[in-house]
């Protein structure tokens, strides 16, 4: 059952159905015929979805052979003996892992704390439905009686007085273009004798630029927070009745980036003293910079080289840094890797400071001309995913590794629920995931040094993996404050991807690090629990208060600034 088919077979529609037919006319058991016409039907079912790519990898397999049930433990037991001793080995472990008997290690005295329960069904925590005091930016009118008043009689009863009672609080919502314009009618009169002529001022209140900051500030959230590009926004506009060329918002999106770039500047400054540095890159297009690489490539080619020597990638680099309680986000869209743009903020760091904690993955491009002037970290989920993504392969080993790692990741979350100081947390950690990782670091070995594992196989890579990055995997043992996971970079980087996805592509060098400042200060704003329209806004109003002095307007200094509403 397990040979090859000697050669590729080829059946349409018809003769599909006509070979269903002759089967179901043949002398086979019922059972044996409707078995025969699974088997056909499954082929024409996968053959169309692979050819639309509506199915993956993983669902074809889900699709032929069932979901792979979770094993427990003594399932993985019964069936250690036939699977070998590899599986033998990997139930036993994975057993005592979930079972607790590798994590009985404890401080002497200390009590066992109960497991945090989790919510069964419903809403998430903060979900579900809004009450009025969440419309923070609602127009608010009073609505009065109009033939009421308190100390009146009741018009019902006759006999009692009105007095009053908290308002009843409605919410309406409506729709509006994301830019909204105002057509002033000013009245205009003329002398019959001197021809002077007299014009209506304005409203209190307006301004005499035809497009105000606040139009500006909404201009730049919506193409660098909600990804929205200039064409596309365009059509809205004009759909609406109040059109906005592309063009236009651009120039408008620049005024707001001159206005910012002082911040940018100094929260580079702020961000050079953080302690924790998480770092990571996307892809990015830029036309000019495409265009610089076809004519490297011509060069290159005239010279008789396949490739250019000079480099032609593109990148984008997000670094989220702790600066004491507050999170700096820092994007450039360049031809530097992560590690080039973390080194450049490294050399403004003052001398004197403590190493930084810096979190990455394991790629070289992450790395810093100086790795002595921090302590690199190495992300625990980027390592877990390797073995995740080998589950289906190799379901005992895969689970004896994301056991352990889910039960430190269950650890640290504990230690956030309880608020526990960074040195307190290590010492939480070296208590509870200490001896978790111990044993786990010792099954790993064994795996390799007994040849259980081919080295070479893709679990054997895996394994290799976090052998290689065992020291830098595991700080958050040894160093107080350091992190698991790259998590909160890799969510900041979607800002970035979703105007990729969107837009595509930068015009211009220059057009790319308007959006690095502007959707740096847009997503530091986020992370502080600033308002980023009234904040652009500000900026755009003391224009010259920020260039003198820009720290007063960092945004987790806005809120307390005098500029603060």
């Amino acid at each position: 059952m397990g040979k090859a088919p000697l050669d590729n077979l080829s059946l349409s529609a018809e003769e599909g159905e006509a070979l269903i037919g002759r089967v179901r006319l043949s002398d086979l058991p019922r059972s044996d015929v409707e078995r025969v016409e699974w088997v056909i039907r499954m082929y024409f079912y996968v053959v169309l979805a692979l050819q639309e790519g509506k199915l993956t990898l993983k669902r074809l397999r889900s699709l032929l052979f069932g979901k792979r049930p979770a094993p427990r433990p003594e399932e993985a037991l019964a069936t250690s003996q036939a699977d070998g001793e590899e599986a033998s080995v990997c139930a036993v472990f994975a057993a005592e892992v979930r079972s607790g008997a590798t994590t009985t290690q404890r401080a002497p005295g200390e009590s066992q704390k109960p497991e945090p329960s989790k919510p069964q069904g419903g809403h998430r925590l903060g979900t579900g439905r809004l009450g009025a005091s969440a419309y923070g930016g609602a127009t608010r009118v009073e609505c009065r009686h109009d033939e009421l008043a308190v100390g009146q009689r009741c018009p019902v009863c006759g006999q009692g007085n009105l007095y009053a009672l908290p308002a009843g609080v409605e919410i309406r919502l409506d729709g509006h273009a994301l830019l909204s314009a105002m057509h002033y009618e000013r009245a205009k009169l003329r002398c019959s004798a001197c021809g002077e002529i007299f014009t209506a001022g304005l409203p209190a209140g307006v301004g005499e630029e035809k497009y105000s900051a606040r139009a500006r500030a909404v201009l730049a959230v919506s193409r660098y927070f909600l990804g929205v590009p200039g064409y596309r926004l365009q059509g809205y506009q004009a759909m609406l009745g109040v059109p906005m060329p592309d063009s236009t918002q651009w120039d408008q999106i620049e005024v707001v980036g001159d206005c910012a770039y002082k911040v940018f500047e100094q929260m580079e400054r702020e961000a050079a003293q953080g302690e924790v540095i998480f770092q990571d890159d996307t892809a990015v297009r830029i036309l000019s910079l495409m265009q610089e690489n076809r004519e490297l490539l011509a060069q290159a080619q005239a010279q008789g080289l396949a490739t250019p020597k000079a480099r032609t990638g593109m990148h984008t680099t997000a670094l989220a840094v702790q600066v004491g309680d507050n999170t700096a986000i820092l994007y450039y869209a360049s031809r530097r890797h992560a590690g080039e743009n973390l080194q450049a903020l490294l050399d403004k760091r003052p001398a004197g400071l403590e190493k930084p904690l810096a979190m990455s993955d394991a790629l070289s491009s992450n790395e810093v001309a100086d790795e002595s002037m921090l302590i690199r970290c190495h992300c625990l989920a980027h390592g877990r995913r390797k073995f995740s993504d080998l589950e289906a392969a190799f379901p005992h080993a895969c689970q004896v590794v994301l056991d352990v790692i889910g039960q430190v990741f269950d650890h640290d979350e504990q230690a956030r629920q309880d608020q526990l100081s960074a040195q307190a947390r290590l010492a939480y950690h070296q208590v509870h995931s200490q001896p978790l990782m111990d044993a786990l670091k010792g099954w790993l070995d064994k795996q390799i040094d007994d040849h259980l594992v081919e080295p070479n196989s893709s679990l054997g890579k895996a394994i290799g993996y976090r052998q290689r990055h065992w020291q830098t995997l595991t700080r958050f043992l040894s160093v107080k404050g350091a992190p698991l996971d790259n998590n909160l970079v890799e969510r900041v980087l979607k800002l970035f991807i979703r105007q990729r996805n969107n837009s595509l592509f930068y015009k211009t060098s220059h057009s790319a690090d308007i959006a690095s400042v502007l959707t740096s200060l847009i997503a530091t704003c986020f992370y502080a629990g600033v308002n980023a329209v009234d904040y652009l806004v500000a900026l755009q109003e003391h224009r010259r208060e920020v260039a003198l002095d820009p720290a007063v307007w960092l945004p987790w200094a806005y809120v307390s600034s005098r500029a603060s509403p």
